[in-house]
């Protein structure tokens, strides 16, 4: 596979993550054969990314982060690069150039980098004591620099922010949360389902500031502080900047890949230049909610884009399924699910039926007689069920109230509506995947 330096490979995956390992499994299936290299700027074996809260919270170790056995490289005849940064890419004469000089020819190319921390511009967040939460590497930064600290606050109410914010709260820190919108978890909640997860941090001692933004970091060299752009000072020593992610995009300049938000794929996850395909975080790929293309940085989406790309770059034409933001997660002992639209816009023909009794909560969002967005919050039992009829667009006919029962099911719908039509992401069956929804598998991925 090598000769004088260079590196040659059937197939070039840069990135190791959900969607990477999606593809090696999917051109295995294919072809057993062809050579797979894989490239990563992280130098670790794939793990599970959504779980760096529980490693920094010291539940898990790297070995119980693992997405994949140790020998799934060896098994799969899979060349690995890891802890390199891939310097160039050129889509003209399929290479690709590392940063330690080193050079890949390839047949086709995958591009599965994922997406980067956004750091906005704070006043001081250069500061030592500052970091995002991103990476394990992150999460070990983060680790080693605790034993100094005592309050933090967490620059962001998202799904980041709380996750990250749980894992300090179990080593022992008072942590304030800074979420500028008016509610934590926004953008996956509605309001009343907020108000539930905002009760249960404020239990455990977390204060949250909604509303407002962290204008200055204080401090000489070390974080002392924070100054709000309310012009309150809330004292802390470290400072976790959580507001989001943004596609890698800095490996495709000039290589006349198309880009809006993140890189445009078609339904095979190609993109508008030969032998060049990609997926996860870094694209926008159908949404089936939405109709249309957009960012969906959720860890199965990930890995169901990477096995399309997989299958279509080993020969066999294969149609990515569609995608929509699906979250499962647990903070606090409070379980949560939510997936599609579920803060609709108002009077544009859409319904909203909930239900609320203490800390459950459910509600459905739905549109032309069919379920186009779901929260779950306390009992998610029958959530896998309502991703399945959102990404189906299951006919509901007059089902609509049944959602809400308690003993709502398959039984419910007649069996013509569903048979042959519900079933999970990767072509499991539905009740498979409501048994597999675990909370740490499920959270934004790679």
């Amino acid at each position: 596979m090598a000769r004088q330096g260079i590196v040659q490979a059937k197939y070039l995956i840069i990135g190791n993550s959900a969607g990477g390992i999606g593809a090696v499994e999917a051109i295995r299936e294919i072809d057993r054969t062809g050579s797979i290299a894989i490239v990563s700027d992280e130098s670790y074996p794939v793990y599970s990314r959504p779980l760096i809260s529980k490693y920094l919270a010291r539940e898990r170790t790297l070995e119980g982060m693992l997405f994949r056995t140790p020998d799934f490289y060896r098994r799969n005849s899979v060349t690995t690069l890891l802890g390199v940064r891939v310097a160039r890419v050129s889509t003209e004469d399929h290479t690709a150039e590392l940063a330690n000089g080193r050079r890949i020819m390839w047949e086709k190319l995958l591009i599965a980098t994922g997406g980067a921390a956004i750091v906005p511009h704070i006043e001081g967040k250069d500061k030592r004591g500052v970091f995002t939460f991103n990476t394990l590497d992150d999460a070990k930064a983060l680790d080693s620099y605790l034993e100094c600290a005592e309050e933090a606050v967490v620059v962001g109410g998202g799904l980041i922010g709380v996750s990250v914010t749980e894992a300090l709260v179990k080593r022992g820190v008072r942590v304030s949360v800074v979420e500028k919108e008016s509610r934590i978890l926004n953008t996956i909640l509605d309001e009343r389902a907020s108000l539930i997860a905002e009760e249960v941090l404020r239990r455990a001692g977390v204060t949250i500031l909604n509303g407002c933004t962290v204008a200055d970091i204080l401090g000489r060299e070390a974080v002392s502080g924070v100054i709000l752009d309310s012009v309150d000072m809330v004292p802390c020593s470290l400072v976790v900047v959580a507001v989001g992610v943004t596609p890698r995009l800095d490996l495709i300049e000039g290589t006349g890949i198309k880009v809006n938000r993140g890189i445009l794929v078609d339904r095979t996850m190609a993109t508008n230049r030969p032998d060049v395909y990609a997926c996860g975080d870094v694209v926008e790929a159908h949404d089936v909610v939405y109709g249309t293309h957009r960012v969906a940085p959720t860890w199965p989406n990930a890995y169901i884009g990477g096995m399309t790309a997989g299958h279509n770059m080993a020969g066999i034409e294969t149609e990515y399924p569609g995608s929509t933001p699906m979250n499962s997660l647990n903070y606090f002992g409070l379980d949560i699910a939510a997936a599609g639209l579920t803060v609709p816009p108002e009077d544009n023909g859409y319904q909203v039926l909930s239900r609320h009794s203490d800390s459950q909560y459910r509600s459905v969002v739905l549109k032309d007689d069919c379920v186009v967005g779901m929260i779950c919050i306390g009992d998610i039992e029958r959530s896998g069920i309502l991703c399945s009829l959102i990404r189906e667009a299951v006919p509901l006919q007059g089902l609509e109230e049944e959602l809400l029962a308690d003993d709502f099911g398959l039984i419910t719908l007649p069996r013509a509506r569903w048979e042959g039509r519900l079933t999970a992401p990767a072509g499991r069956p539905v009740a498979e995947e409501t048994e597999r929804q675990h909370p740490e598998e499920y959270v934004s991925g790679e």
